[in-house]
């Protein structure tokens, strides 16, 4: 039979081995971040401070640093993958369009999630997780709903080369919130000018809304916004919009990305890689956001958003 001694040296010893294990198991969960890597853009700011905010993001909830890698316009994909083996890299995190068309050259064996996009071809849709920074459409009619009750219809011009996928989600979001969506489709300017000189034509203050999508066919700075924004104002309708810079201008409001939280949310996609239970491939609307509202033309409209300001994020004409 063992001694006494002898059972309490083994005791010792497993508890040894088993702070050991706990200790590295300890050491591997507060360091999450290995394995994944960041392709971004290397661009000048403001876009630049952009893309920081979104890393700092994917850091923060990655417990650790990633290795990053600045893609100019002529990056070398052999110099780029090269590294990625060096560090090890299992999940790729690309970053605008540089970041896209990097990744899209790798090898098929390595996850990647796309992010700092509004859309992408519906090829490199089915083979990636893909972050869209065009606000969910849900979020966009709650918020409608929240400023103006009364709205029944919202009425949008969309391309569907780029934006097929967000009106179908759209669809989804009018009829569970009982507001009926009115589409009309567009694939060049002329098009779209013509539509939305029906619109605002018939459009019915206080029960209609239009939305203006990340659309660069339909929605034009120069040609379509002008014109929409200044009939708008002269028959008191509600302009709402996906781009910010629109409030600005004019809109309603807008919802604009967080990007500190979209960072954070393009780390759960790559650490679902990781763990080996990779994350739903194909367009995903953007679900970090932030409000921007116009008091101006809230004023204009007839709605009291002095109760309501504390909960905007970014405020119209800058006070």
């Amino acid at each position: 039979m063992m001694s006494s001694r002898a059972c309490r040296r083994r005791a010792t010893a497993w508890l040894c081995l088993l702070l050991l294990g706990v200790g590295m198991a300890a050491a591997a969960a507060l360091q999450p971040s290995r394995g994944i890597a960041v392709l971004y853009p290397e661009i000048g700011e403001p876009y630049r401070s952009v893309f920081a905010r979104i890393i700092q993001g994917i850091e923060e909830q990655a417990r650790g640093p990633v290795t990053s890698i600045a893609i100019g316009a002529s990056p070398n994909s052999q110099d780029v993958a090269n590294e990625l083996r060096r560090k090890d890299a299992r999940v790729v995190i690309a970053l605008g369009r540089n970041g896209l068309k990097m990744a899209a050259s790798l090898e098929r064996g390595m996850g990647v999630v796309v992010g700092g996009v509004v859309a992408v071809a519906e090829a490199d849709a089915r083979n990636f997780t893909v972050s869209s920074l065009a606000p969910d459409p849900a979020l966009l009619f709650t918020r409608l709903r929240g400023l103006i009750p009364t709205v029944k219809r919202v009425l949008v011009v969309y391309d569907p080369a780029q934006n097929d996928w967000m009106i179908r989600l759209a669809r989804q979001a009018a009829g569970a919130r009982g507001i009926e969506l009115v589409t009309y489709e567009a694939s060049d300017l002329k098009t779209a000018l013509l539509h939305y000189q029906t619109i605002v034509a018939t459009m019915e203050s206080g029960r209609d809304a239009l939305w203006l999508p990340l659309d660069s066919t339909t929605v034009h700075e120069v040609a379509v916004l002008p014109l929409v924004l200044q009939e708008a104002w002269k028959r008191n309708l509600a302009v709402f919009s996906s781009n910010v810079a629109h409030v600005r201008r004019g809109a309603l409001f807008s919802l604009y990305p967080n990007n500190l939280e979209v960072g954070r949310n393009l780390a759960d996609y790559a650490l679902g890689y990781l763990a080996a239970t990779a994350p739903p491939r194909g367009m995903m609307p953007l679900k970090a956001v932030q409000l921007a509202v116009n008091v101006r033309t809230a004023a204009h409209l007839g709605i009291d958003t002095a109760g309501k300001q504390a909960g905007f994020d970014l405020v119209f004409p800058e006070q």
